[in-house]
């Protein structure tokens, strides 16, 4: 029974993990509050992290690394959307 509640359960977490760097370097002003926007839904835990050792993807396109799985996009909204679409589907 208690694998059903898990497995049902309304407060299922999503958890994004982001580097300080890659999000300077591909977030623009104009996209920073619908990050934000999104980041601050109930169910989201985020964290930005000095550096995540991902250096030649971090130079090459935006990143985020969600529930351990990595993310990556051509452009900045391109990642904004597969986060809502990931989220979305949570």
């Amino acid at each position: 029974m208690k694998l059903l509640t898990k497995f049902f359960s309304k407060d299922k977490k999503m958890k994004i993990d982001f580097c300080e760097k890659n999000l300077d370097r591909f977030v623009t002003n104009d996209l920073f509050s619908q990050y934000q926007s999104l980041l601050n839904k109930r169910n989201i835990i985020y964290k930005e992290y000095e550096c995540q050792n991902k250096c030649k993807e971090c130079i090459k396109s935006p990143y985020a690394i969600v529930d351990g799985n990595f993310i990556d996009a051509e452009s900045s909204e391109e990642l904004l959307d597969k986060l809502k679409q990931l989220y979305e589907e949570m």
